[in-house]
């Protein structure tokens, strides 16, 4: 999940219907069996070990991505869920993946540095040496002065991010009192406010300097290139540093890394010390086959009338390619798993079908969800529905790490807030209290509340999410919490199962206008 986009939105309340209201009875001693089940039987670790350690790193559309997708399908069929498929959703574009990294400072003397390709770059010409050139430019003009002086050059990005030393804690849980004031109800709002003119002219003029950057230096001769983006104590923030597109326009090798290693060289170069580097990667473009892919397997319901009818529960399987993704997002793919493992274990007969989903393509632009909405569901755009689209009762999702639910965002659905408010009691001994009808965003419940499906995501504590793990070359299986995602599943678990044994569908928000014509 991107979190940068994970922000909280104001929301307009709703007319909350007469029959939410009224509290409808648990099946006590059901939840008692899934929380015994789920603390004292979990296999949650096992599920993110193998996603992790075994998988390895799952970024869209690579080996790596496959081989969680096939094991996924096999676990899931092992426990006796139905349907299981590799469906596809869609054209993606090229995979890619990394099968050799390297990366040394040799001048003024030697030492390895942390870093990693960056996705969707080229190898480079087997094991490159070369002296490092700084380059400082915020506008296209200041290019001119390294004009014919890059050719074999490994060139360096300009440090914009100072380090800094903090002394606060770099992992965290919410206070009551945090959870408190999340609990208020907002005022409406439109959301963020839009960016001003001049922030928009700023961002676009940053967007064109960095593309004129790669040309030139593509057109120089320039041999590779380092950046940073943030992070600090070794842990390095990565990304992709060309296009996944099928036609997307060629670059040079890149390399992200640690912060510390390219802030020492930036202070030797501007000392007049000269710096070298050496430097290998070799990487692998994925072309034979574009598409990408969800997981998606079944609980079938027994009722005659409401086993038509869908409760839906997932999270992405993708990751980024640094480490293993880890908290982003084995954490989510195994609670849900595991959810799903515990509602079979305990040999539970839903009313309404359970389906999971594991999402494909979430991390470049949450393409898994929307395109499986969009197959199955409906077209946002449009607001034209498919038969399916009334037939799905909720959607519940996780993806914000390896933190234990402390509540849920309810996107502005007054009317699921009393139902969530009661489904929470038995757990609230675990932590799991807050309904809030704030927005969260960023992740794949976005798909289906774009639609009017109501679409959920849990809240989670922290921990190390935004400082230490997420898309980071540190997000690996020693970062997760083992009670925290025992606790996760069991209330996912129970809140999948309320929803599939209600009476009603859970209540929906108005259906959202077509946002063309």
């Amino acid at each position: 999940m991107n979190k940068a986009y994970a922000f909280l939105l104001g929301t307009a309340f709703l007319a909350v219907p007469a029959f939410a209201q009224q509290a409808e009875p648990l099946d006590a001693a059901v939840v008692e069996k899934i929380r015994q089940e789920g603390l004292k039987n979990s296999q949650v670790m096992d599920i993110a070990f193998y996603l992790t350690d075994v998988n390895g790193p799952r970024l869209s559309g690579s080996p790596g991505l496959a081989r969680a997708n096939q094991w996924t399908k096999d676990k899931l069929t092992s426990w006796g869920l139905k349907n299981a498929t590799i469906e596809p959703w869609g054209t993606f574009g090229k995979g890619w993946e990394v099968e050799k990294s390297y990366l040394a400072l040799t001048k003024p003397y030697y030492q390895p540095m942390i870093g990693s390709p960056k996705a969707w770059t080229p190898s480079t010409n087997g094991t490159v040496k070369g002296q490092v050139v700084l380059v400082k430019a915020t506008k296209e003009e200041d290019l001119a002065q390294y004009a014919g002086k890059l050719k074999g050059k490994i060139v360096m990005m300009q440090v914009n991010n100072p380090i800094k030393t903090s002394f606060e804690p770099s992992a965290f849980r919410y206070t009551d009192e945090q959870l408190q004031k999340m609990a208020e109800p907002v005022q409406p709002s439109a959301g963020r406010a839009p960016m001003s003119e001049e922030q928009m002219a700023a961002f676009r003029a940053r967007r064109a300097l960095a593309t004129k950057m790669s040309e030139m230096f593509l057109q120089e001769g320039a041999a590779a290139v380092l950046s940073s983006r943030s992070g600090s104590h070794g842990t390095f923030f990565t990304s992709n540093g060309a296009s996944y597109a099928q036609d997307a326009k060629p670059v040079l090798p890149e390399f992200e890394i640690a912060l510390e290693d390219l802030a020492r060289m930036s202070r030797l170069l501007s000392a007049g010390i000269p710096v070298e580097v050496e430097l290998e990667s070799k990487t692998r473009f994925v072309t034979d086959d574009p598409q990408g892919y969800n997981v998606i397997a079944e609980i079938p319901g027994t009722d005659k009338k409401l086993k038509s009818e869908l409760v839906m529960l997932g999270g992405h399987i993708d990751s980024w390619h640094a480490a293993t993704g880890a908290t982003d997002n084995a954490a989510g793919v195994a609670v849900m798993m595991e959810a799903v493992r515990i509602l079979k274990a305990l040999n539970l007969q839903p009313k309404r079908t359970i389906r999971i989903a594991l999402w494909g393509g979430e991390e470049q632009g949450l393409h898994g969800s929307r395109g499986y909405a969009k197959k199955h569901l409906g077209d946002a755009q449009t607001m034209q529905t498919l038969p399916e689209y009334d037939k799905v009762s909720a959607y519940f999702n996780l993806d914000n790490g390896t933190g234990k639910i402390r509540g849920i965002y309810t996107q502005g659905n007054e009317a699921v807030a009393p139902l969530f408010k009661e489904w929470f009691k038995p757990f609230h001994d675990l932590g799991a209290t807050t309904v809030t009808n704030r927005n969260t965003g960023g992740t794949d419940h976005l798909a289906f509340d774009a639609l009017g499906i109501p679409g959920f995501q849990f809240i989670q504590d922290e921990i190390e999410y935004d400082t230490r793990t997420h898309h980071t070359n540190m997000d690996t299986y020693d970062r997760l919490q083992p009670d925290d995602l025992k606790q996760a599943s069991v209330i996912v678990a129970s809140f999948v199962y309320q929803t599939a044994n209600r009476k009603d569908k859970l209540p929906r928000k108005p259906k959202p206008q077509p946002k063309q014509s």
